[in-house]
């Protein structure tokens, strides 16, 4: 029993990677994001109190900081059911590119 629950596990657990390796393949190829440098990814749900403040510092950093490697932020979005996504929109328009993906 304890090797088909280790069995369920990894294939879930790779299944995942390879999306995610998927999604960052298709981010590169067909959006503006430049080649190099080091990107952010962050995975949030219903985080509505903290992105906020979150992600100005890590913009702020960027912006004014030593961080000169960190290209982009990508801000994947976990079904979230308040105001994250609406609150990561709004930072958008920041010199730093930041991309939204939202699972379903």
């Amino acid at each position: 029993m304890e090797f088909i629950l280790n069995t369920i596990f990894w294939t879930l657990a790779l299944y995942g990677l390879f999306e995610i390796i998927k999604n960052i393949i298709y981010i590169s190829t067909y959006t503006k994001f430049k080649s190099d440098g080091i990107y952010l990814i962050i995975a949030v749900k219903n985080q509505e109190e903290k992105i906020e403040g979150f992600l100005r510092s890590v913009i702020f950093k960027i912006l004014y900081g030593k961080d000169e490697y960190l290209k982009n932020i990508i801000v994947a979005d976990l079904k979230s059911t308040d105001k994250t996504k609406e609150i990561v929109k709004k930072l958008a328009p920041f010199k730093v590119l930041i991309f939204i993906m939202i699972f379903t």
